[in-house]
């Protein structure tokens, strides 16, 4: 069976978790030889947080990328790309006319060696929330273990329209005035707009309430944040908001820490979030200046590609991404799959609203998020108005508050349109990033043997040579920032002597080889310059010997565990051969290769 087109139901609405399942279901149904699903946690409401490999022979280890979306609650669209990459995935093995874009056979059959792995939704409880009654959920629709009594603004629906806005309250002091122009959008104030003036409160109600003090709302304070839960660069409350009681604290979060450190073999990772149309790239914490500069050309190729398959710019996350200049984000999940994993980590901060909109870009592209001003406001809503069925902006109802008396509700419903983008514009979204990360994914290192020989020394003694060498883009270890992590091995291999012949040295039966070369050196490395073009040599490949005395067999197993392993028996003959003649491995020894 194969995906005649790309058009799955994530790319025209954004699924329930019930929905979501179903796919990832079926597709584990349809296509059994191609993947493998499982749940790698249980959220505290109890949804599962699904991951499905991709690949042939899935369970076999080998280098492999990785995709998660929704670690955000709020953020759907992130899960709509994630399941249109992995049906994108799906349509290399099993249909490649149906890809967005042509990709050379050659390319094809290199990616049919890949395996991606699938996260669509890290925090299920988050989304269903958004989904049911819409508002702003960080991550998980929960409060921090032991967080203070103190008065808090929850999201409850006050009307009974099955979606959560904003309440007005009329108040002298306020500071919000309604635009004449566009019904249902609240601006800021200025000193020359007359009254009426107003408050804004999102529409709920208030916790630990003392029946006098409203509390500003702050939908950061004393819940926890996904994305500052991760181990790279760590800092508790209050140096870092969000962070969680310490690293991998939230069910979620320690469920994706797991699964990386038990998969070695991944690469390359995409991490989705919602809203700006920008990929935000590594260092979170420092600048390009202290950066390794072979992991920037890397980034860069990976830019090339962005701005001309997504149409997205990439942007350091410490340059153009922190909110406050020199003070970093901690505990991000980027930097954990960057440092700590050895991957070309990225965010992708899906919808492009801003270049929709006309913004002019800012000196850094996080102020977009501060620089909108009350013209910007009206030409969003006249951009709700004309492109997005008006889902954003409603009119204000009077209603009677249990705790505050005479207020109205109404006014913005971020959700689709602000949030994520309408779903009428998902399936080019959903086309462009899979593209693009198909491309990203053709990074990864490919070992192979390049010969296995044997070589008579006399006296029924051989030598066996095995030159192995990496013919992919990325050198073995991944990034060069986590070369030097103790579990990232490298390349190593194993010999077995049977059926009468032995190894001479047996306590060199496993050699290591450790890391080799990849081809690539990404875009503006001086050794593609014309003026001094060069190539690095051989390090690329590597060889190994051993030395063995009768006839038999050995069993050869090289590779390791970011890499999978190459196996093979060569059949070592007897007689006695002449010194320097050399014999072939028989059409039968070479049927017995494998890579597993």
């Amino acid at each position: 069976m194969v995906l005649d087109t790309l058009d799955g139901p994530f790319r025209h609405r954004y699924l329930t978790h019930e929905a979501l399942t179903r796919q990832l279901e079926a597709w584990a149904r349809t296509y059994p030889q191609l993947t493998r699903l499982q749940s790698i946690g249980t959220s505290p409401e109890g949804r599962e947080i699904w991951v499905l490999a991709i690949g042939p022979e899935p369970e076999r280890r080998r280098p492999a990328v990785w995709v998660d979306g929704n670690l955000h609650g709020v953020e759907l669209a992130g899960s709509s790309v994630a399941l249109a990459v992995a049906e994108t995935a799906l349509a290399v093995h099993t249909n490649p006319t149906a890809l967005p874009r042509h990709l050379p056979d050659h390319l094809l059959e290199f990616l049919r060696g890949v395996l991606f792995y699938i996260c669509p939704r890290i925090s299920p409880d988050g989304a269903e929330q958004v989904l049911r009654l819409s508002g702003f959920v960080r991550s998980a629709p929960r409060r921090t273990p032991h967080a203070p009594d103190l008065p808090y603004w929850r999201l409850q629906d006050m009307n009974d329209d099955g979606r959560c806005r904003y309440l007005r309250v009329p108040d002298e002091a306020g500071d919000f005035i309604e635009s004449t122009t566009c019904p249902g959008l609240m601006l800021p104030r200025r000193v020359d707009d007359p009254p009426p003036y107003w408050r804004l409160y999102p529409e709920g109600v208030i916790e630990h309430w003392d029946g006098e003090t409203i509390p500003e709302p702050n939908w950061l304070l004393d819940t926890p944040d996904f994305n500052r839960n991760f181990p790279w660069s760590w800092q508790p409350e209050p140096e870092q908001i969000g962070a969680g009681h310490y690293p991998g604290s939230e069910p979620e979060t320690r469920a994706v820490i797991d699964f990386a450190i038990a998969h070695p073999n991944l690469y390359a990772w995409l991490n989705l979030h919602t809203f700006g149309g920008v990929f935000i790239r590594p260092l979170i914490d420092a600048p390009d200046s202290r950066m390794d500069q072979s992991d920037l050309a890397l980034y860069r190729q990976l830019a090339a590609w962005a701005q001309d398959l997504v149409g997205y710019p990439t942007v350091s996350g410490y340059e153009e991404f922190t909110y406050e200049p020199e003070t970093p984000l901690r505990g991000d999940l980027t930097d954990f799959a960057y440092h700590q994993r050895g991957c070309v980590g990225l965010v992708c901060e899906l919808w492009d609203l801003f270049h929709r909109l006309g913004h002019p870009k800012p000196m850094r592209f996080v102020e977009h998020y501060t620089s909108f001003e009350r013209e910007d406001m009206e030409r969003l809503a006249q951009w709700d108005a004309d492109h997005n069925q008006r889902r954003m902006f409603g009119a204000w109802q009077p209603l009677q508050h249990p705790q505050l008396g005479a207020v109205e509700v109404g006014g913005l419903d971020p959700c689709i349109g602000l949030w994520n983008p309408p779903p009428e514009m998902l399936p080019a979204l959903c086309d462009s990033v899979a593209t693009y990360w198909l491309h990203v994914a053709a990074l990864v290192p490919r070992l192979a043997l390049e010969s296995v020989s044997t070589i008579a020394l006399g006296n029924d003694h051989w030598e066996l040579k095995v030159t192995v060498a990496n013919r992919g883009y990325l050198p073995t270890h991944g990034v060069n920032a986590a070369a030097r992590r103790p579990w990232n091995t490298g390349v190593e291999a194993r010999a077995s002597a049977e059926g009468g012949c032995q190894l001479l040295d047996p306590e060199r039966a496993r050699q290591r080889l450790g890391h080799l070369d990849g081809w690539g050196r990404g875009l503006g490395e001086g050794a593609h310059m014309p003026w001094y073009q060069r190539s690095r040599g051989s390090s690329h490949r590597a060889s190994v010997r051993w030395l063995i005395r009768g006839a038999g067999e050995v069993r050869l197993n090289i590779g390791g565990p970011r890499l999978g392993y190459l196996s093979r028996t060569i059949e070592i003959p007897g007689g006695a051969a002449l010194p320097g003649h050399g014999s072939r491995p028989s059409r039968a020894s070479r049927r017995r290769t494998q890579h597993r």
